[in-house]
């Protein structure tokens, strides 16, 4: 499996449901950075990147999209659509979301601080750090 994916417990009663992240509890790393993505037209592709070393643990609170994940050698896609549910992605994984509802807000916990150096954004290059790493 290229993510993991993690169901978080609701907590909830007549008033409402309540979701909570805890570091090294339920997120499995301390948490650095948060952001979160809204607004997306239904027919952009974001992404298009990956890390080298950022580990980081997405969740849809609200509305759906689909992430598509690539190691160089396969893809996987998972369809993000409930607040409780988030999709954990560790290590030098091509990241693509796509196929995002009028509604979504698409939350990002992560490991590390913004670091444009960790960043991978030409997936010829990517796939050359792959094949560089055997």
């Amino acid at each position: 499996m290229l993510g993991q994916l993690i169901e978080f417990n609701i907590f909830g009663d007549d008033r409402g449901s309540l979701v909570s992240f805890e570091e090294n509890n339920n997120v499995p790393f301390d948490i650095k950075r948060v952001y979160y993505i809204y607004g997306t037209d239904t027919e952009v592709t974001r992404g298009k990147h990956a890390h080298k070393n950022l580990k980081q643990l997405a969740i849809c609170v609200s509305g759906s999209c689909t992430f598509t994940l690539d190691d160089g050698q396969s893809k996987e896609s998972y369809d993000l659509n409930s607040p409780n549910h988030g999709l954990l992605i560790e290590g030098a994984i091509w990241r693509e979301m796509s196929s995002f509802s009028e509604d979504c807000v698409l939350m990002v916990l992560a490991d590390s601080y913004y670091d444009e150096s960790d960043y991978i954004r030409d997936y010829d290059v990517f796939l050359k750090l792959l094949n560089d790493e055997d």
